[in-house]
């Protein structure tokens, strides 16, 4: 899940982590009297889950009420990079000596979380360390244990800093370690982290991103709206769909993303989702829905999900296409979507397309399906022959 900036501040302030004084406006009808006591010169900045602000001229300076009143409202009726504009950050004005860049990640290949520091932050940051690959301090950390405060200045003296920029940089670095490890994070970037005039290390700008997975344990988010890691909100049905997800902890039943078609998809199986949704586009098909289902989820969570799917008044037709399973009994599958089929009063061998799902249980979830007259596809079918079979029922 991706934060706002202004939502990622607010987090992190309660890691001890020093971000400007600002306000934030929703509506346009608010600006005025919002932004009425601000102390000038300030930043306005567009609230939106997206890099590139800068660029796309939606971080302005302004001097005055009238010039935030404008800069807001033109904000608000905007799009940034074809994001609609959230909210605006109206922040006070800092006097910045030094931009600096502080980040921690997962490093996917290496298979560890790693922190990231530069004395060059800003914008083109990620162009200025390819150019330059010395400029980027990397560190490998234990999650298992909070950064030192030594290790900090460690990297801090990499840098090239020294006295009380040295001790504020380690400061901010073992604080914004303990807010990426308590929040269970999977991106927690500060660019630019600003030293200024004062001695400070004050959070320009921040990046957030937290495990979706790990929600559930993560209570001070729950007033911050969903966002997938592209920044997207999800749709209404994609929540419901989150909540049969969430119905118990067996399997995954509920990773949907809405569209616009008439076939509904029930597929998984270890990247065969993605095969089976591009295979049922290139036989001229139009997919309802992406999902990954598996991992062996109850009847009842495959049930709602079929139910679920089935509610949307253009999809009368369901395809239900995986891989070879192991860890997911075709039976308890099968039955899953015969219940979700008849709960909504629709007849099983009317409504689905297609049902290849070979694998463990395999000759019990043919006799469900037999018994309501469903023909079923063995692993002698391709994924890409069902989803030419779903398609042509489709029609």
């Amino acid at each position: 899940m991706r934060l706002l900036e202004c939502e990622a501040k607010e987090v992190l302030r309660s890691f001890r982590l020093t971000s400007p004084k600002g306000v934030l406006v929703r509506t346009p009808s608010e600006s005025q009297s919002v932004l009425a006591e601000f102390s000038y010169p300030a930043m306005v900045k567009a609230q939106v889950p997206i890099g590139g602000r800068g660029k796309a001229g939606a971080i302005i300076r302004v001097t005055d009420q009238t010039m935030a009143v404008d800069a807001v409202n033109r904000l608000l009726a905007g799009r940034v990079r074809g994001y609609a504009v959230e909210a605006v950050l109206v922040e006070e004005l800092i006097s910045i000596r030094q931009e600096l860049f502080l980040a921690v990640t997962y490093d996917t290949v290496a298979k560890q979380v790693v922190l990231l520091a530069s004395l060059a932050g800003g914008m083109d940051v990620e162009a200025l360390s390819q150019k330059a690959p010395g400029s980027l301090t990397r560190r490998a950390l234990d999650v298992r244990r909070p950064l030192y405060d030594f290790e900090a200045r460690e990297i801090g003296r990499q840098l090239g800093l020294s006295g009380r920029d040295l001790l504020e940089f380690a400061a901010a670095a073992c604080q914004l370690v303990q807010a990426f490890l308590a929040l269970d994070c999977t991106l927690l970037e500060v660019n630019p982290l600003a030293l200024t005039e004062e001695g400070r290390c004050v959070l320009a700008d921040a990046h957030l991103e937290v495990d979706e997975d790990a929600l559930f344990r993560q209570s001070q988010l729950e007033h911050i709206p969903r966002r997938e890691t592209s920044g997207r909100t999800p749709t209404e049905f994609e929540r419901k769909a989150a909540a049969v997800d969430a119905l118990d902890h067996r399997g995954v039943a509920g990773r949907v993303i809405e569209f616009a078609g008439n076939l509904g998809l029930l597929i998984g199986g270890g990247g065969a989702s993605l095969t089976a949704f591009d295979a049922i586009k290139r036989h001229g098909g139009h997919p309802a829905n992406y999902c990954e289902i598996g991992g062996n989820p109850s009847v009842r969570k495959v049930a709602e999900l079929t139910k679920l799917i089935l509610s949307r008044p253009e999809v009368d037709r369901v395809a239900v296409i995986s891989n070879v399973v192991s860890n997911t009994r075709v039976d308890l599958f099968a039955r899953g979507v015969i219940k979700g089929i008849l709960d909504m009063g629709k007849d099983p061998a009317l409504t689905i397309a297609v049902f290849r799902v070979p694998g463990s249980w395999e000759d019990e979830g043919v006799a469900v399906l037999q018994r309501y007259h469903v023909p079923y596809c063995d692993r002698t079918v391709s994924i890409d022959e069902a989803a030419r079979r779903a398609v042509i029922e489709e029609r």
